[in-house]
Parts: structure tokens; sequence; C-alpha cells
């Protein structure tokens, strides 16, 4: 009786690990607005979700780095769900505050832009499964606002 139970545990691990999972990528980070506080990136996540059914998002965590310091990290609980057998796009809000931003004027340099490390975890919840975390990481330079964005 033992080995058959161990035989249907080990089948039921086997066809869990192969079932298609939702796939996810950051496609884009780039400047939204200034505000007094700080400056706001939007980073947009796409997600292509495999099966015929919704699947709805826990939540978003995200972490952006630069210089080796995180200069921002936050949760956006219950941002909706993923459509189903099709791609979902998502925007994910990150606010610096100035204060931080001034800190960065080494990184900052000439060029007048910072070079950044942006971490996202999408936790979703997969029937049968539970919650699944897509872990997501990309690296890249975000141009800072000029005046004229200041004022546009």
């Amino acid at each position: 009786m033992a080995e058959l139970l161990e035989k249907a545990k080990n089948y039921v691990a086997e066809k869990v690990t192969n079932m298609p999972k939702p796939e996810a990528s950051v496609t884009d980070v780039d400047f939204k607005r200034v505000s007094r506080d700080s400056v706001e990136y939007l980073a947009k996540v796409s997600v292509q979700n495999p099966y015929s059914t919704s699947i709805p998002i826990c939540e978003i965590k995200y972490s952006l780095k630069s210089a080796g310091r995180e200069i921002a990290a936050g949760t956006i609980p219950d941002p909706g769900s993923l459509k189903a057998s099709d791609t979902t796009m998502l925007d994910v809000p990150v606010k610096v505050p100035h204060s931080i931003l001034l800190s960065l004027a080494k990184d900052i340099g000439a060029d007048w832009d910072i070079d950044y490390q942006l971490d996202i975890g999408l936790v979703i919840d997969l029937p049968v499964i539970g919650n699944f975390t897509i872990p997501l990481s990309q690296k890249g330079e975000i141009k800072l606002p000029t005046l004229t964005d200041m004022f546009a």
C-alpha cells in the first residue's frame, strides 16, 4: 500500500512540475512624472497566461536599486488578474524621493541618468499549486527629468 501511495505522489509531483506556468518580462522602465516630493517611474511588465481561465494576481512586490543601494521599494496589493490565454500588460509605478536622487549625485554625473536594477516579484494564485511568485529582474539606465519635463 505504501508503495502505491509513493507512486501516486510521484506521479502528481511530476505532473505539477511539468505544468505550463505563466511567464513574465519587464518590457520598459521610463520616466512618468515629477511631484513635489518624488520622481515617479513606470515599469511595464508583460505576463503571458497559458491557461484558459483568468488567474488572480495577489500582489506585485518591487525593489529599485542604484549604486548598490535600495532607492525605492513597495507592494501593490491586488492589482487585478491575468487574462485567459492571453498576454496582460501590468503597470508598476515606482516613486523615488528627491532626497535619494540627490544622494546619488556621483552616479548621475554628466550623463544625467541613473544606473539601476529593478527586481519585481509577481505573486499569482495558481489553481492546485497555490501562490506562485514569478521573479523578474532588469538592469539599465533611467534618464532623470529635465526642467522641460517638470513644466511640460
